[in-house]
């Protein structure tokens, strides 16, 4: 059996693989692990649980409460909100353990636990394992007085939204923009925060039902939005996941900007303000060497990580850092967030367009993506990925053809039961031929 945990928390298929009692047990076991730590000497522990509009979320925050309340945690409920919010509001409300109840941009069936420390950060890997190896542990819980308590967080989502606000460098006054909430936990509190920003908003993908959340909308289905830029006659488009911690963005005529797009975009308008620390940001393996050439250009170094954006976090903390992020649109900006959120991202690249009085297309022009193909292999063991010669000699080849101009990446997914091939080239034919190549070999090898 492989860990429990994957590079963002615990997710399944709500109600087969991720049970109310496993969401209960996994509380109840981060409760003992933090209070062994002593996380909560001195005083009665509080934690801060938050969810997505998933109907699965409903019975998975009623067992997760239900754990920890049972192990003597006062819990404050947040209600739906974004991902961001929750690790925002664990720090601010001085809570000992932030959980977020999201699958992020996976479909509705499928639900995760996320957990906060008290500063908003996720849980170092070596908690996380304390946790799963209490899990189903004998134990005496309290009594008394000493159950937790439950009650409603009152005014949480006007302090998170407030602290959006104050961190904006120019008004969005002027600025005509469509949102889509992808039917998720944005849905309400991005089309608010834009219009007290001072942007003319229209929101699409803003009527969650828990179960259309990301279904043909948001930052993983991208053709709503474009067309509603179009139709609008809007300046810009932001594009938020289910659960609101990534951000990607589509020009006045259409065009996408990714999140490599995007943080060369901010990384440039930072440094010019003399805010970004060490002229340097933090990117993935998965980010388009495309935006590597831009930033060397620019002058602004880049460090690579693993993907994920627990690894990019790594990196930027390890190195005083203040920007980082992934290509699907999950930016940190750790002058203000301890996690990607999508929200500050759409607010400060729109801040961005309005400082400069530019438009997101001229702004984009600051890279070059190269074409970039990614495929999604189901159905085989990612386990083996580094273990198969013949998927080794597939790679050289590749590489071999590709030279100087393009790469090749093959990793297996952190979140999902998959193998994913990356390949960049010079031609969109080309990426695409050399990509489908190496799928197959990943097929019958794997």
């Amino acid at each position: 059996m492989g860990r429990l945990f994957g590079t963002d928390g615990v997710r399944g298929v709500a109600g087969r693989d991720l049970t109310a009692r496993l969401a209960m047990d996994l509380s109840v076991a981060a409760a003992r692990v933090l209070g062994e730590a002593g996380a909560f000497a001195g005083h009665r522990p509080v934690a801060v649980v938050g969810r997505d509009p998933r109907a699965s979320g409903e019975f998975l925050e009623a067992a997760v409460v239900a754990g920890l309340a049972g192990a003597g945690v006062d819990v404050l409920l947040l209600g739906v909100l974004p991902t961001p919010a929750v690790a925002y509001l664990t720090r601010a409300l001085e809570a000992d353990l932030g959980v977020m109840l999201s699958a992020s941009h996976n479909p509705a069936p499928d639900n995760g636990i996320k957990f906060f420390d008290r500063s908003g950060y996720k849980l170092a890997d070596e908690i996380e394992d304390r946790i799963e190896a209490q899990l189903g542990a004998d134990w005496q819980g309290p009594t008394g007085a000493d159950v937790g308590r439950v009650r409603d967080a009152h005014g949480a989502v006007e302090q998170y939204v407030a602290h959006l606000l104050s961190t904006l460098p120019a008004s969005l006054d002027g600025l005509r923009v469509v949102v889509d909430c992808a039917n998720g936990a944005a849905s309400s509190i991005a089309p608010e925060a834009l219009r007290r920003a001072g942007a003319e908003v229209t929101a699409i993908g803003n009527a969650p039902d828990g179960l259309n959340i990301n279904a043909g909308c948001g930052s993983t289905h991208l053709e709503a939005l474009r067309a509603a830029v179009i139709a609008q006659g809007a300046d810009a488009g932001i594009a938020h996941d289910g659960d609101a911690d990534r951000c990607l963005a589509v020009t006045a005529s259409g065009e996408v900007v990714d999140g490599d797009q995007i943080m060369a975009i901010l990384a440039t308008e930072l440094r010019e303000a003399g805010r970004l620390a060490g002229d340097t940001v933090v990117a993935t393996v998965m980010s388009n060497l495309g935006f590597k050439i831009a930033m060397r250009e620019a002058g602004i170094g880049v460090v690579e990580t693993a993907v994920g954006d627990r690894y990019v976090l790594e990196a930027m903390k390890a190195g005083g850092y203040t920007l980082g992020g992934e290509q699907s649109g999950h930016v940190i900006m750790l002058e203000h967030a301890t996690t990607g959120d999508g929200l500050l991202t759409g607010l400060h690249l729109l801040a961005t367009m309005a400082r400069r009085e530019r438009s997101l297309e001229e702004l984009a022009k600051v890279m070059h993506r190269l074409p970039q193909v990614l495929v999604n292999v189901r159905g085989v063991d990612k386990t083996k990925v580094g273990a198969s010669p013949e998927l080794a000699e597939a790679v050289t080849e590749a590489e071999k053809e590709l030279g100087d101009g393009g790469r090749v990446l093959i990793r297996p997914s952190g979140t999902e039961p998959m193998v994913r091939v990356m390949v960049e080239a010079p031609t969109q034919e080309q990426a695409q031929r050399v990509a489908d190549r190496l799928a197959e070999v990943v097929r019958t090898a794997l």
